[in-house]
């Protein structure tokens, strides 16, 4: 099993620097070891996606911005294989867009894409994050980001589970 790090950020606006809520869940040894949750205040005050995940203004107005979030949030980075997301380009942009914003160098590590890996290991479509969970019986409160991370990280979870299966079966 894989030493990971789950992702999942909602965005204020349509700028990839715009993050206004990140989630992450650690993984090791097939669990979630870690997690974390926290609210960003983006460089503009306009929220145009609080429709999708309810975060307003007065919400996230009071706390840091991304540079000043980030030194709590780099250990889930330290010594894993990858970061996975749901959707990996859009989360690895804004990730990579407020890194550079903030002066600071995004973790190294490859995205792995669990929309994919839905579609290609678990043989499922949609694959949409909710359609997923679903089918996994994983609970999940939409456009939470730290809801989504933990799905995430259980969705990859279960790709490793398929993939172990297999080859335990001579399959692959």
């Amino acid at each position: 099993m894989s030493i990971f790090t789950a992702i999942d950020f909602e965005t204020a606006d349509y700028g990839r620097d715009s993050a206004c809520a990140v989630g992450l869940a650690r993984v090791e040894n097939g669990k979630i070891v870690r997690t974390a949750h926290r609210l960003i205040r983006p460089p503009r005050r306009e929220i145009i996606f609080t429709y999708i995940h309810e975060i307003t203004w007065e919400q996230v107005e009071g706390e840091p911005l991304f540079g000043e979030v980030w030194p709590g949030l780099a250990p889930f980075f330290g010594g894993i294989e990858f970061i996975v997301a749901h959707n990996a380009p859009f989360d690895k942009g804004v990730l990579n867009a407020c890194c550079a914003a903030a002066g600071l160098q995004p973790p190294p590590q490859p995205f792995v894409c669990t929309v994919k890996l839905s579609k290609l290991e678990l043989g499922l479509k949609p694959a949409t994050l909710a359609h997923v969970a679903h089918h996994l019986s994983i609970p999940l409160n939409h456009h939470n980001a730290l809801s989504d991370a933990e799905a995430c990280a259980k969705i990859m979870i279960a790709v490793e589970q398929v993939r172990a299966d297999k080859a335990a079966a001579g399959l692959n």
